[in-house]
C-alpha cells in the first residue's frame, strides 16, 4: 500500500507522546485491545507483571513529541516513515467516515490517535502497551503503540505488512464509528461465540472494510492490490479467537471468545470490502 506523494496530512489528527510513561491496565471501549494481555496470561505469564510501566499513578511524563507536525507532512512522508503512514491511514479513514457516515443520518466527529510507547492514561483508565490497540469511547481516542506490529508478526504469526497495519487502525476507528451510531453503549457483551462482544468486534472488522473499499477514493492513497487486502485478511486470522487459543493452550473453547473466530474475522471484513456500506455490517442481524 503506498500513499499518493502529493497527498497532504494533517498530523492534527494524530497526538504523538511517545516516550511519556503510564501504568495500570484499561477497559477500553473495544478493539484490537487485550489481545496481548491475553496470550501472555494463556502463556502463563501474569498480567500484573505488564503493568509496572511508570509512576505517578499513572499519570504520564514528559512533554509532547511535536515530530509529526514537523516531518509528517505528504505522502512521500508516509511512504518513508512508520509514523507518518499512521497518520496517513487515520487521515483516509476519517475523511471517508466524515462524509459516509452523515450520509445515513448521523454526523461524524473526529476521534483523535494517540502513539504512546509502554503506557499510557485515558479516560478509560491507565493502559499498559501490552494490552495492544484500543478505541476508548470516553475521550473519542484510538490509543496505539507502533510496537504492537512487531508483537502482531512475532506473537500471533502474522506475515505484517503495511496494509496489515491499516486493517488495525481502521478497525480501531470502526469502533469509533459505533460509538457515534449507539452500538458500542450495549457495553459487556459477556463471552462466547453469538456474544455481543463478538458481534461489535466482527463490525468493527466490517466497517474496515468499507473504508478499504473506498480508501484511494479519499485523495490519500493509491488504489489497493490484491497484496495489500491479503496483508489485512492474514492480520485479521491472527487475532482470531480460535487461532490464538489454539497456539497458546492447544484446544479451542468458543464459549471463552470475544472477538470471533480467524474465519469470521476475514469473512466480515471481506463483507465490507466488497459491500462497501455501513449497512451490510449488521453483524446483530446475522446468524454468525
Amino acid at each position: 500500500m503506498s500513499f499518493k506523494p502529493g497527498a497532504t496530512l494533517d498530523p492534527g489528527q494524530v497526538r504523538d507522546i511517545r516516550g511519556r510513561r503510564g501504568t495500570g491496565l484499561a477497559i477500553g471501549g473495544g478493539g484490537i485491545g487485550l489481545i496481548l494481555v491475553l496470550v501472555y496470561t494463556l502463556l502463563g505469564g501474569n498480567p500484573g507483571d505488564l503493568e509496572g510501566l511508570g509512576d505517578l499513578n499513572g499519570q504520564a511524563i514528559g512533554p509532547d513529541n511535536t515530530t509529526l507536525v514537523t516531518e509528517c507532512q505528504t505522502g512521500v512522508d508516509a511512504n518513508e516513515r512508520a509514523d507518518c503512514r499512521i497518520v496517513g491511514y487515520v487521515n483516509s479513514i476519517q475523511a471517508w467516515w466524515s462524509e459516509a457516515l452523515p450520509a445515513t443520518g448521523t454526523p461524524y466527529s473526529n476521534a483523535t490517535t494517540v502513539l504512546f510507547t509502554d503506557g499510557v492514561s485515558t479516560a478509560c483508565g491507565a493502559a499498559s502497551s501490552a494490552v495492544g490497540p484500543f478505541y476508548c469511547p470516553n475521550d473519542d481516542q484510538v490509543y496505539l503503540d507502533l510496537g504492537f506490529f512487531g508483537a502482531l508478526e512475532t506473537r500471533l504469526g502474522a506475515r505484517g505488512g503495511d496494509f496489515a497495519e491499516a486493517y488495525v487502525v481502521a478497525h480501531e476507528y470502526g469502533h469509533h464509528v459505533q460509538d457515534l451510531i449507539g452500538v458500542l453503549e450495549l457495553g459487556d457483551g459477556g463471552t462466547g461465540a453469538e456474544s455481543t462482544s463478538v458481534r461489535i468486534e466482527l463490525m468493527a472488522d466490517c466497517l474496515a472494510g468499507v473504508w478499504a473499499q473506498h480508501a484511494s477514493g479519499t485523495g490519500f492513497l493509491v488504489p489497493l492490490t490484491d497484496a495489500d487486502v491479503a496483508e489485512a485478511l492474514d492480520a485479521a486470522a491472527a487475532v482470531g479467537d480460535d487461532r490464538i487459543q489454539a497456539a497458546a493452550e492447544g484446544r479451542v473453547n468458543p464459549e471463552a471468545w470475544t472477538h470471533g473466530s480467524s474465519e469470521e474475522r476475514q469473512a466480515w471484513f471481506t463483507t465490507g470490502y466488497t459491500q462497501g456500506d455501513l449497512a451490510s455490517c449488521d453483524t446483530f442481524a446475522a446468524d454468525l
